[in-house]
């Protein structure tokens, strides 16, 4: 579920290609990292293709499968489906159900699939009791693909109370249609609305291009590739987003929570600090807080989220991350928004999809062939 092309990498249970050892350069790599947080992985449930999560009411963790069907996390193990829309997915190339988000009071449920024509949708149901209503459904908003890959998907609210959504850029390789620098297409885009506000959804006064007739009010920030995965910090609201590479870099791009959005991530122009394609840095081009290279094992970043749980208390802070390709989990040590360590938490997730955070901020892993992991203190 990886969204990332390599080539045309087409994924069998995902359409990836791996290399091998991952390693990690970053601006700040002469800094050196402390002791890294001892963790363990700790097998919680088995999961068909397992490609996205999100804290649900009353402390649970719903898991989405690639295929369209959505669980929740017991004592043993997944539920039987909750929710079960896989006559109308697609799963080719990087397709499937790629996100799924609760609203703040649990009260709407958000999905966001390729539907059996490609096309990204963003479907809301409303919670009553812990419990979908199914005849509540509808669409908020949709967004033609004119690729099998580079779909984004990912959705989270901020903060802030509105829905982000991150769209890559359209997908075949280099960004052909120079989505990423073009404000005037959804992709290549992390947007924020309010899918409350009106119908289908209102856009935040707020927002960076509202009133800019060459661009589209939705947009919070630009110049993504494939952002697969991103978060919002629970202690400080920063955002995080990890955006996979073309053929050489991947990288991990930060905003602060006081930003007003507009930022520019550099895609199609910038493959992280380094020009792509005799690319011309824009001149509001915002930098990667972390980069790392091709050279071994690493192909494809997953964002994961800032540890702001109990149980590991080393690693608070901390921004956790793994590469499709390389499994290993890894966190950042941060202050004041900058990398200052990278550290290796020596477990491995396998074919690592995504990252999910409970509602106690612990954390769990996703391997797409079907491990649902808790990340826990190692004994």
């Amino acid at each position: 579920m990886k969204v990332r092309t390599r080539s045309t990498a087409v994924i069998g249970s995902i359409c990836l290609i791996a290399s091998l050892a991952l390693t990690t350069a970053s601006a700040d790599e002469g800094a050196a990292p402390r002791e890294a947080p001892k963790v363990a992985l700790t097998k919680v449930a088995t999961a068909k293709n397992p490609s996205a999560g999100a804290a649900g009411p009353g402390g649970t963790v719903w898991i989405a499968e690639r295929a369209g069907t959505v669980r929740t996390l017991t004592g043993q193990g997944l539920s039987k489906p909750v929710l079960d829309i896989s006559a109308e997915t697609t799963t080719d190339g990087e397709r499937g159900l790629l996100g799924i988000a609760f609203d703040k009071d649990f009260k709407h449920f958000y999905i966001s699939f390729t539907n059996l024509e490609g096309t990204s949708t963003i479907d809301e149901f409303a919670v009553r009791k812990g419990k979908l209503q199914p005849d509540t459904r509808r669409t908020v908003l949709t967004q033609t693909q004119p690729y099998s890959n580079h779909n984004g998907g990912d959705i989270k609210f901020g903060p802030d109370g509105y829905l982000y959504i991150a769209f890559g850029d359209g997908g075949s390789g280099g960004d052909p249609h120079g989505n990423g620098q073009n404000l005037d297409t959804l992709l290549g885009k992390l947007l924020r609305i309010d899918p409350r506000g009106a119908k289908p959804y209102a856009i935040p006064a707020d927002n960076p291009f509202v009133g800019d007739p060459k661009a589209k009010d939705e947009i919070w920030s630009y110049g993504l590739r494939n952002p697969w995965r991103f978060s919002f910090d629970a202690g400080s609201g920063d955002v995080f987003i990890g955006d996979v590479g073309q053929s050489a870099w991947e990288e991990i791009d930060r905003a602060p929570a006081a930003s007003k959005g507009g930022e520019n991530y550099g895609w199609s122009q910038m493959e992280g600090t380094h020009p792509f394609r005799e690319g011309t840095e824009p001149a509001n081009h915002v930098p990667p807080v972390h980069e790392y290279d091709r050279n071994g094992l690493g192909c494809s970043v997953t964002g994961g989220f800032v540890y702001r749980g109990k149980a590991i208390p080393e690693l608070k802070g901390q921004y956790l991350f793994s590469d499709y390709c390389d499994g290993t989990v890894r966190a950042l040590e941060m202050k004041d928004g900058k990398v200052t360590g990278v550290n290796d938490l020596g477990v491995n997730g396998g074919e690592v999809v995504s990252f999910v955070q409970g509602g106690n901020r612990e954390l769990y892993v996703l391997d797409l062939g079907g491990a649902v992991s808790r990340i826990d203190p190692a004994a």
